[in-house]
């Protein structure tokens, strides 16, 4: 397909081409010049934006199989000795407290392998990697392979690393044609679908606990190449039991204004902080965090402010202090996607105009 710039480009040649020698009796052609162009400007927005949920390699093989890469077929995730055989490691890309990260090469193929760091966090671990076996969807990373007693997991690697660099990555003059409303409204989308499928999830109802700020909720997500957000660090998702006393994030105080007001130690500074008598909490928390993360996705290209003005009302409900007032994720998906089409119609709209 042709990008938006070529199809300018080509507009303007054939404009120039026949301006140069456009008189009064050449007036109709240089009109039907222009409108060729913006013919074919109003097909390729139409033809870009009409699918916001492309089919990815989740759907595409069966359970327990994946496809990376340029791979063509669905192949069986590898288990121990595969990857002690194949699986190369070329360098240290990243480390936490959990787990170290290499790019690794398999087969000719670019993945990730994630060792664990620590004995210490092998319950930490395990978590992280039952998660990413159970959530395999849309929304998360594609697991590879697993190999549970030498402490190591095999995933799809994606060059552009975690949500984090997004500015940076679109001020690249290969992606800043991708700078637009767009593609950052998707992103706002694809995480809100998330938490949706995290919240109804397979293996229950679970809560994003590595969300006490914005930098590291950010940091549980990578850009792919497509600019679809991927959720790819699920160490810390606890499931909330409806009738229980909730989850608690942690055994230490949380401070701060993205924490939801429930997570906020609720006895005053006169009171010690105690893990025993901090109440509990549901996945509303991650609601509360909702309008941050967006506003961090869209940036200020031009026409978020727009967008942040059909999502006031939305922003307004995911900020009551009472947990149970707050919308669902799924709620929240469908005001997002609504915001999505209306302003995709508004700019055919303008473009049908012009014709």
């Amino acid at each position: 397909m042709q990008t938006g710039k070529d199809l300018i480009m080509v507009g303007t040649a054939v404009y120039g081409l026949t301006g140069a020698r456009c008189g009064l009796p050449a007036v109709l052609l240089c009109l039907a010049a222009l409108l060729c162009a913006n013919l074919l400007l109003y097909f390729y927005l139409d033809a870009l934006y009409q699918d916001t949920n492309p089919l990815s390699t989740h759907t595409q093989c069966p359970l327990r199989h994946f496809k990376v890469g340029t791979m063509t077929v669905c192949t069986p995730w590898l288990q121990c000795p595969e990857i002690r055989a194949e699986v190369r490691r070329v360098k240290l890309i990243g480390q936490g407290a959990v787990k170290k990260v290499y790019l690794s090469e398999w087969r000719g193929q670019k993945v990730v392998l994630s060792v664990l760091s620590s004995e210490q966090y092998t319950d930490d671990f395990l978590h992280g990697l039952s998660m990413l076996r159970a959530l395999q969807s849309t929304h998360v990373v594609t697991l590879v392979g697993v190999c549970e007693e030498d402490g190591v997991f095999v995933t799809e690697y994606h060059p552009l690393g975690s949500v984090l660099m997004l500015d940076a990555t679109l001020a690249q003059d290969r992606y800043h044609w991708r700078n637009t409303w767009h593609t950052r409204l998707q992103l706002a989308i694809d995480y809100v679908a998330f938490l949706a499928y995290l919240h109804s999830s397979p293996v229950g109802i679970r809560v994003m606990c590595d969300s006490n700020d914005l930098h590291k909720t950010l940091s549980q997500f990578l850009l792919a190449s497509d600019m679809r957000l991927l959720a790819n660090d699920l160490d810390a998702l606890p499931e909330v039991e409806r009738g229980s006393q909730g989850v608690k994030c942690g055994h230490h105080e949380l401070n701060g204004d993205f924490v939801a007001p429930e997570q906020l130690w609720p006895y005053g500074e006169d009171v010690q902080f105690s893990d025993e008598a901090m109440p509990g909490y549901d996945e509303k928390t991650d609601i509360w965090k909702i309008p941050e993360v967006t506003r961090f996705l869209l940036g200020d290209v031009l026409g978020s402010d727009v967008i942040h003005f059909h999502l006031f009302q939305i922003y307004t409900e995911c900020k009551r202090k009472e947990p149970h007032m707050r919308p669902t994720a799924l709620e929240i998906l469908s005001v997002y996607r609504s915001v999505y089409d209306s302003m995709i119609e508004s700019q055919s709209q303008r473009v049908r105009d012009m014709l």
